[in-house]
């Protein structure tokens, strides 16, 4: 199994800034990607970031130019750079990563998501 655990949300004013990370544990063998999704209240949950792992990279044109995807391969950590903050980026932000693991003598694909962490942007 592979355990993601989220941290770095928060309450900030409009305008500030925040970082978010997300470290994977367990039996890792490699991971294809990592991203970041957001869940507002009352919306379905959206693509924020991805990065793959060659180092490409995708964004929600709502956050393009604001926000920055990175990883730490050596810590099989994502990390969101969020600046230039709004209102409207207020949302729960879960973690996505995706990979295989060993499982026994078997490596196993696994889509793990992270507990989700508050981020709350005030106007």
């Amino acid at each position: 199994q592979v355990q993601l655990v989220e941290s770095g949300g928060g309450l900030v004013q409009a305008g500030g800034s925040l970082r978010l990370s997300c470290a994977a544990s367990g039996s890792i063998f490699s991971i294809l990607s990592m991203g970041w999704y957001r869940q507002a209240p009352g919306k379905q949950r959206e693509l924020v970031a991805t990065i793959l792992s060659g180092g490409n990279t995708n964004y929600a044109d709502s956050v393009k130019g604001r926000f920055t995807i990175s990883r730490d391969n050596a810590k099989n950590t994502v990390y969101l750079q969020m600046n230039s903050l709004k209102a409207e980026d207020t949302a729960v932000l879960y973690c996505n990563i995706r990979g295989t693991y060993y499982s026994g003598s078997h490596r196993t694909i696994f889509d793990s998501w992270g507990q989700g962490t508050q981020v709350t942007v005030s106007s």
